[in-house]
């Protein structure tokens, strides 16, 4: 019997994070990766939103499709970058016309990614604590998320910034926190108990990276500032070309965090598939979350 005692997936809810496809080819696999997860009868699923708001049409074409050609409750993202107030609020609107009524309200990074300078748009909103009041201006009912970071946001001094940043969100409406990916599920319990004690009790749902490419993912670690355990780093080596023992690795190590989140008292997970479905899929089965029926698609 499992070391982590009998689970149930009733109690146990998943969401699922998609980005909008570049071209015709690879909107083809995102498609693909919504049909397969979307047996799994996530919670959400969200559509995210590209640096400097880059994939603004893209993000609504897949949220709008997502909406009309399934049954999944979508939440889309929206960040500052790019654009004044006037113009995401234009946005928000025409998600909501589209049935939107879950939004991720992020700053938004930099225009050319992690480690440039972030500059607010003039007229736009200056970050996302002013983005949830704006989103919540226009609907009350509107359900927001926000970002949370376990290990601290890369352009933060300190964890007490981090967190009264956090709390400025919840004033202003937000709903629940989504953290960034991480490896190490001793940090997020520490950063739980940091901002319990600071009086914060929305929920705060894990992020989970299933590790689709090691090294990808340390390059990207390395800019976001988020570790990489030893043990972790260890249980790669040597598999640079062997695709098919690293994909075993990977949906191991990923189905272990769940589990052992599972086993600290978390029940809600959010999944950052990179548009892929085996390992996110696979993990989800480990822990087992199954397909009750089929839901159609397209």
């Amino acid at each position: 019997m499992s070391s982590y005692g009998f689970l149930c997936p009733e109690s146990i809810k998943v969401s699922f994070e998609f980005f909008p496809p570049r071209s015709e080819n690879i909107g083809k696999k995102l498609w693909r990766t919504v049909e397969r997860l979307a047996l799994l009868q996530p919670h959400f699923v969200s559509v995210t939103y590209g640096a400097g708001g880059s994939t603004r049409e893209r993000t609504i074409h897949t949220v709008a499709r997502v909406l009309r050609e399934t049954a999944l409750v979508t939440a889309a993202h929206l960040t500052c970058a790019g654009a004044t107030c006037e113009e995401v609020e234009r946005i928000a609107r025409e998600f909501a016309s589209l049935g939107v009524r879950h939004f991720i309200a992020l700053r938004g990074d930099p225009e050319n990614g992690h480690g440039d300078t972030y500059q607010s748009t003039t007229g736009g909103y200056a970050n996302a604590v002013e983005l949830v009041a704006g989103l919540k201006a226009i609907n009350n009912n509107f359900d927001i998320s926000v970002s949370a970071y376990p290990e601290k946001h890369p352009e933060s001094p300190d964890f007490a910034t981090d967190i009264d940043l956090l709390k400025r969100k919840i004033d202003k409406g937000a709903t629940r926190a989504i953290t960034q990916a991480f490896f190490d599920n001793d940090q997020y319990e520490s950063y739980l108990e940091k901002i319990r004690a600071a009086g914060i009790n929305i929920p705060v749902i894990p992020g989970i990276l299933p590790i689709h490419n090691f090294w990808h993912v340390k390059s990207f670690c390395s800019r976001t500032c988020t570790g990489i355990p030893f043990w972790l780093a260890h249980r790669f080596e040597g598999l640079e070309n062997d695709p098919k023992t690293h994909a075993h690795i990977s949906a191991f190590v990923a189905a272990e965090q769940v589990l052992d989140l599972i086993k600290r008292g978390v029940k809600e997970f959010h999944f950052y598939t990179l548009n892929q479905a085996d390992l996110t899929y696979t993990t989800c089965h480990l822990i087992g979350i199954r397909p009750k029926k089929r839901i159609k698609v397209g």
